[in-house]
């Protein structure tokens, strides 16, 4: 299926029972609730998504079973996490195989890799896979700034098609825009930087928060690029006490905490993550049912 990388793609939480298993059916209805609120495409084995504590063999199985399930509704796109290139290559392959329409390509993981290193690990995974590709720009959480000048240098190869914009640094986009048009689309991968990015000319957000509010989270993607802007600032002022749930670095659990309090999800997460507890989980709680009553 087409991919657009544009509008709103939720990074999909992975749900998990108390036997430790993926929670298809609670998978499902937190799917089928995106879908309903109108998202333009879902990702899959992100960090949100539990990456690094999935088995490879459980990624491709969700991937399946999401795809079946979407039914040509949306495009589904795999994140790619590899330490190694050789890795990254038969994730992309196995991606593929499994029905997926796209790839989220962070750089390599652990080695912090240079430009000209990390350009190969790139175009090794571009060239393996007819699949379009967003490059994951994240140099806070993961060390390794992709640059004006490395785009450049990827412009050229057609299968690298977005960017997820996770700099922190909202004139980026402008620069992106200013040096490669419509090259490259450009996605906003921090929440609290949605709107802004959104009005100065990214394509689209890749949300966490969406998790548990999927209509919302859509509705200001929604205003923002229909130029109504003081109702999408309204919403958005009402969001951001949740939005700041997804910078922070216990996410998973916070955002799934959120998915609890709106009936999509549940609190599992996979050791070493543990469930909040305490005073920790009365705190993130409030905030949520603070703007869940607000809301109303």
């Amino acid at each position: 299926m087409e991919i657009t990388w544009e509008g709103v793609y939720p990074a999909l939480t992975t749900p998990f029972t108390v036997q430790d298993e993926i929670d298809y059916p609670v998978f499902e209805k937190n799917l089928n609730a995106q879908i309903a609120a109108g998202v333009h495409g879902v990702i899959l084995g992100g960090t949100l998504g539990e990456a690094s504590s999935l088995l490879n063999e459980e990624k491709y199985d969700l991937v399946r079973f999401t795809v079946e399930k979407a039914a040509s509704r949306i495009p589904v796109i795999m994140n790619i996490a590899e330490q190694t290139t050789r890795g990254a290559v038969a994730a992309a392959r196995e991606a593929e195989r499994c029905g997926a329409s796209g790839l989220m390509l962070l750089p390599p993981m652990r080695y912090n890799a240079d430009a000209r290193e990390t350009l190969a690990y790139f175009r090794a995974v571009a060239d393996a896979t007819p699949l379009p590709v967003m490059i994951y720009n994240n140099p806070v959480d993961y060390k390794i700034l992709v640059t004006l000048d490395m785009f450049a240098e990827m412009a050229s190869w057609p299968t690298i098609r977005a960017v997820k914009e996770s700099t922190r640094d909202v004139t980026n986009v402008t620069r992106m825009l200013n040096r490669f048009g419509d090259r490259f689309k450009i996605l906003c991968g921090v929440d609290t930087l949605a709107l802004e990015s959104l009005l100065v000319g990214a394509h689209g957000w890749v949300a966490g928060l969406v998790d548990a509010f999927p209509q919302e989270t859509v509705a200001i993607y929604r205003m923002a690029k229909n130029g109504h802007v003081t109702e999408a600032a309204a919403l958005y002022r009402w969001f951001m006490p949740l939005l700041e749930l997804d910078i922070h670095p216990k996410l998973v659990q916070y955002i799934k905490l959120a998915e609890v309090a709106t009936g999509l999800g549940t609190e599992h997460v996979r050791a070493p993550r543990l469930p909040l507890e305490g005073e920790e989980r009365e705190r993130v709680w409030k905030i949520i049912q603070d703007a869940i009553s607000a809301r109303n």
